[in-house]
């Protein structure tokens, strides 16, 4: 195998976020379920026999240090192999928004990589590569739409209905660590249970980052406001500053205000790259 192309990275929404607790370390305890939709970056993969890894930016200029980059040598060091790679992004999924487009990026660089390599690694040896490029990218290795719990590295796979998305990125974006600075943050969230959520998986829960997130970026409310006056429950995606709500069957939002990015989006019951790692160790 020489090459992989045209290797999908999905985005996902938080249905809910709850934070729980803190650790000692400075760490938030969450609870979340996070589902993939099929706004997706696009990845290319080409094998170098010298060793070389290197990426070329298809869309908008990435940091040269990206999660994608990070994620390549990070498999080539854990492995050992001598082989390279040249990968292309097609950038799609907005920054800044909560999507995990950063963290998806890694995880579909770590799936195909290992595939590109012949190195045939299990989910198990790929996990804690994934972990240490950030809280996000096991989910998207795992495969499937899930229940997270901890710091997000409690992953459990559960079953969401068919369901069709209004996805708006506002203009401004926003850093996640203003938002887990800030002492206005909700940090004692009564713990949820799986029962619970199955009984009304589209409107569960909240956002806790949400009331801080829209202070800080005044954006994120007026998108709220704008699909809450389509009689839609819209709600924000991790720390912003996308949000979302679900549409009811027949209803369809052709454009947004203020040249905000919006698209309308399916959820993705698994991963396109799912079973691309093998389960077992």
């Amino acid at each position: 195998m020489r090459s992989l192309h045209n290797v999908l990275a999905p985005a996902k929404l938080n249905l809910f976020l709850h934070i729980t607790g803190r650790r000692d370390d400075g760490y938030h305890l969450l609870q979340s379920v996070f589902m993939l939709i099929d706004w997706c970056d696009t990845l290319h993969f080409d094998l170098r026999d010298d060793g070389v890894i290197e990426r070329e930016d298809l869309t908008i200029a990435l940091p040269a240090d990206d999660l994608v980059m990070r994620a390549a040598q990070s498999l080539k060091r854990a492995s050992g192999t001598h082989l390279g790679a040249h990968m292309a992004i097609e950038k799609h999924i907005p920054a800044q928004a909560g999507m995990g487009g950063g963290s998806s990026d890694a995880a579909t660089t770590l799936l195909a990589l290992n595939r590109l390599w012949g190195l045939n690694w299990p989910l198990s040896k790929l996990m804690p590569l994934g972990l240490a490029l950030g809280a996000d990218v096991p989910f998207f290795l795992g495969g499937h739409n899930a229940w997270i719990e901890g710091i997000g590295e409690k992953i459990t796979p559960v079953d969401l209905p068919a369901a069709r998305f209004a996805v708006i990125k506002p203009n401004a974006g926003l850093e996640t660590a203003k938002i887990f600075r800030s002492p206005e943050l909700q940090r004692a969230t009564e713990t949820a249970t799986m029962p619970v959520f199955a009984v009304n998986h589209y409107g569960f829960g909240r956002n806790d980052l949400q009331p801080v997130a829209q202070a800080l970026c005044p954006e994120i409310t007026e998108a709220l406001q704008w699909l809450g006056s389509l009689g839609l429950s819209p709600r924000m995606t991790g720390s912003g500053s996308a949000v979302f709500a679900k549409l009811p069957d027949g209803v369809l939002i052709d454009s947004a205000p203020h040249n905000w990015q919006m698209r309308t989006c399916s959820n993705m019951a698994v991963h396109p790259q799912a079973g691309w790692a093998a389960s077992e160790s």
